[in-house]
Order: structure tokens, then sequence, then C-alpha cells
């Protein structure tokens, strides 16, 4: 079922486990995320970005997971997110199309207009009800990577998340604290800087990048506070190799179905580990869900 992501994250901070956000690109990564939701009893964030609407389109997209959601997940709440929005007509759409949280990320840009970004997109979501998701120290690296050295991972300063924060009143917290989107030998989570943020910040910190942080240091993030996890490069992987592995081994196929059917399951399998991992699985249905 589709519900409002306030409702997963309140869960999440109560209980002390983490909500994975999965980023989806097609039907059949919409059909694993939800598939592993049911086999793990576990609530899920799915998550979409700007490359992903461009290729599906919004409307295909939110149909999609709303239809998914209700026949193929009926008794685990979904929640549907923009993830790393930087076009404002795209941000605003998604709002307007029944997301319920949009990240708006202009971490590129200088504070003060970050914060000024950042402040428009919250005044107009809230009237709409929907969560907002800001970013403080550009997070590096790309999906597509899973191979190269990062030659610097920078990380957000202490004081500019705080004022972010303050400033911006944003219902969800992404920082630089030493994990890149992709795979790369030398990310890492800096424990210390973590640690001073949920110090000092009490709005639910997403981290980004979880695909190429080890277990334990996953787990240990969780219990300083995490609340919230990206997961996108490994479903690409497990959907390529995947998809590829089948297509070599079946050159005379001629019905798309039969080759994309295993992705489903490779992502399902990749997605079941994550929320185990994470301590969501059996946790759907832990808290009253508005929907």
């Amino acid at each position: 079922m589709l519900v409002h992501i306030k409702d997963l994250v309140k869960d999440a901070k109560k209980n002390g486990y983490a909500i994975g956000a999965f980023n989806i690109t097609n039907l059949e990564s919409v059909l694993g995320v939800a598939q592993a939701a049911v086999k793990t009893n576990s609530p899920a964030i799915i998550q979409v970005s700007e490359s992903a609407i461009r290729y599906m389109g919004l409307k295909p997209i939110t149909h999609i997971v709303s239809t998914v959601a209700k026949n193929v997940a009926t008794n685990v709440p979904i929640a549907l997110h923009l993830d790393h929005g930087t076009n404002f007509d795209n941000i605003f759409e998604c709002i307007n199309a029944g997301f319920s949280s949009v990240h708006i990320d202009a971490s590129n840009l200088p504070l003060d207009e970050n914060i000024n970004l950042t402040k428009q997109v919250v005044k107009v979501a809230h009237a709409k009800h929907v969560w907002v998701q800001g970013e403080v120290g550009a997070i590096v690296g790309s999906h597509d990577d899973i191979t190269s050295k990062l030659k610097k991972i920078p990380l957000a300063k202490l004081d500019e998340v705080i004022n972010f924060v303050i400033q911006t009143k944003v219902d969800t917290i992404a920082a630089a604290i030493g994990t890149a989107h992709g795979v790369h030998a030398n990310e890492n989570i800096v424990f210390s800087l973590l640690k001073a943020i949920k110090d000092k910040v009490k709005t639910p910190f997403v981290l980004h990048g979880g695909s190429g942080v080890l277990d334990a240091k996953i787990k240990k993030a969780i219990k300083e506070g995490v609340n919230i996890i990206n997961i996108g490069t490994d479903l690409k992987v497990a959907f390529c190799r995947t998809l590829i592995e089948v297509c070599l081994k079946s050159r005379e196929e001629t019905d798309p179905r039969n080759l994309l059917k295993p992705t489903i399951a490779a992502i399902k399998k990749v997605v079941s580990g994550k929320m185990k991992l994470f301590g969501s699985a059996g946790r759907a249905g832990g808290s009253k869900i508005e929907t």
C-alpha cells in the first residue's frame, strides 16, 4: 500500500532501524522491490531520479508504483520519493503527482544559495503536506561507477549542516559523511562527523551511497541514528549482470518477458538482504499508517 514517508520514518526512529530507499529504473525493479517488501514483511521507500523520470515519464512511474503498491505490496507500506531533484519543474511536478517526499539537491551551490533554494521548495511542498529532503556537502560519485577510486571524497561541515536545518526546516537531511554514489574502494563513513550531526540535529538523517559500504559499518551507522539508507548501484548491477547472463544463454529467445523475468528475482534477492541488514524486515505494520 502506498503511504506517506513520515509514517515509515516515525516507526524507524522509534524502533531503531533504518528504511531502505531503493532507486528504480523500470517495471522489473519496481516489482523486485515490492516483492522483497512482501517477502520480508518490510516497509520500503521506492525512489526515482530525474534520469529515471526522463526515461519512463513521470505519470507512468507514478501509476506503476501506486498500482504495484496497491496490488502486489498490499499489506506492506511503500512510500514514493524523488531522489536528487535539481530541476524545479521536476520537483514541483512530483509534488503535484502525489509523491510524499522530494529531495532538493542544491548542495553544489554556496551554502546561502542552497538554503534559499531549499526554503522555496519547502514552502511549496509543505503546503501540499509533502516532506522535503535537503543536502549539505555534495555527495560525489556516480551510480554507474563501481571500479574507480575517487581522488577526494569531501565532507560536510558540522556548522553548515546545523545552520541549514535550522533555516530551511527540511524534514530529512542528507550530508556528505564519507560515502559516495557508486561503489568505490576509498569511500567510508566518518562516524565522528555522523555522531556530531546527530547530537546537534534531530532531523532524520539519510545516508546516500549505501551500496559501497561494508555491512558492519551500515549496522553501526544505524545505531548512531541513520534513519534512511539509499541503495541504487547494487540494484543496477544485479539487474544488468542477470540480464546479460540470461541473454548470453538464450540467444534464440524471442519473448522479452522470458529474458527480463529473472532480473526481478535478482533485485528481490538484493533488496531482501538489505531489508534484513537495515533491521526493517518484519516491521511492516509496526505503527499506525496514514493512507
